[in-house]
């Protein structure tokens, strides 16, 4: 077994590379602690994901950051390298279950990505820190040892010793996870209990593509009453250095009820009735048509409620933490970082103390 510490409380894993965990890591780049971060995926920022085709850059989970959090304001635009931040040109406008489209809902709020995707925030996160970052990578048990966290992956591989831990996957994969914790049998029952309670809602993320240009008055429609199947529908071409000119591409992402119904189907069924859905909603037949397409079944997309704190604050005094969406109580990019740095400021001042 590896010992990242060396006796005075300087290592920490941090378990998922998302907002959340690069926050945290960003959080902890000044101080004398050893970081290394499980990514089960091969790629980070989780949720606020982005992929590359036939010349398309898409963000195809979160679609843009928010300015609402001062210190993420500052952060992205005066500290992290700006070139290649970018903006979502155009509102946003309203659908409701019949399908009508109204003006609407377009504020002074940026809607930032970047030309490369909006995987950059993270990316320039970690790129500031010295933080060790395992990819593709699934941690399956984690066992409180000696004042310390032992943590190995889900073949049962030795992934070193911590002395402390932060958990920021999704909430049902963090009850998963304390479930197969073994260490103080009433506060893992209790956390177990407080992080299962947070709700998710499953989100499809149907990629339509078309050789032509759309002409809309929009950047996206996202639907008020959540009873139509679709719940967002944006223009990728509406993001600088997204899609090359002449081309339309379409982030639509089905509402919560629809898409817990078909998470499990197959998405050369889905992606059909996708596209059938859309041309209908933005009333062009040429939309049940794309050239090509791509598909993301996101199970657990979006909390409902934020956890519990108070088992939480319990779970600190024993050198394990949380953090994300899920934590902050709502699934916004902007949040999850924010929480992020909050928890890492906490777990640096309580390691250094």
């Amino acid at each position: 077994m590896t010992d990242h510490g060396n006796g005075r409380g300087d290592s920490i894993a941090i378990v998922g590379a998302g907002a959340a965990g690069a926050g945290a890591a960003y959080a902890l780049r000044n101080a004398a602690i050893d970081v290394t971060v499980f990514e089960k995926s091969r790629g980070v920022c989780g949720r606020a994901a982005t992929r590359r085709k036939n010349g398309c850059r898409y963000d195809h989970g979160a679609n843009y950051f928010k300015d609402q959090d001062a210190r993420v304001t500052e952060l992205v635009t005066e500290t992290l390298d700006t070139d290649g931040l970018a903006e979502a040109e155009g509102p946003i406008w309203t659908f409701d279950a019949d399908g009508t489209v109204s003006e609407g809902r377009d504020t002074d709020d940026h809607k930032w990505t970047y030309r490369a995707g909006i995987t950059q925030l993270a990316k320039r996160l970690f790129d500031r820190t010295e933080a060790t970052i395992e990819k593709s990578t699934r941690v399956g048990a984690v066992e409180r040892v000696d004042g310390g966290w032992t943590i190995a992956d889900t073949d049962g591989t030795d992934l070193g010793r911590y002395d402390a831990l932060l958990l920021t996957p999704p909430a049902p994969q963090t009850a998963d996870l304390l479930a197969a914790t073994e260490w103080d049998d009433d506060l893992r029952g209790d956390l177990e209990t407080a992080v299962r309670d947070v709700s998710f809602r499953p989100t499809i993320t149907a990629v339509l593509h078309y050789p032509f240009e759309l002409d809309r008055p929009y950047y996206a429609l996202v639907n008020t009453d959540k009873d139509h199947a679709i719940g967002w529908c944006s223009r990728e071409e509406c993001k600088p250095g997204h899609v090359p000119d002449g081309e339309s591409l379409l982030i639509v992402q089905l509402g919560a009820d629809w898409s817990a119904d078909r998470i499990d189907d197959p998405p050369t069924e889905v992606i059909p009735d996708a596209a059938d859905l859309t041309a209908d909603l933005l009333d062009d037949d040429r939309l049940a048509d794309p050239d090509w397409t791509d598909y993301q079944g996101w199970r657990y997309a979006q909390p409902g409620d934020a956890v519990a704190a108070e088992p939480l604050d319990r779970a600190a005094e024993h050198g394990v933490f949380f953090a994300g969406d899920w934590v902050a109580g709502e699934g916004r990019v902007h949040l999850a970082l924010r929480n992020g740095l909050d928890t890492g400021d906490r777990i640096g001042k309580r390691l250094l103390s």
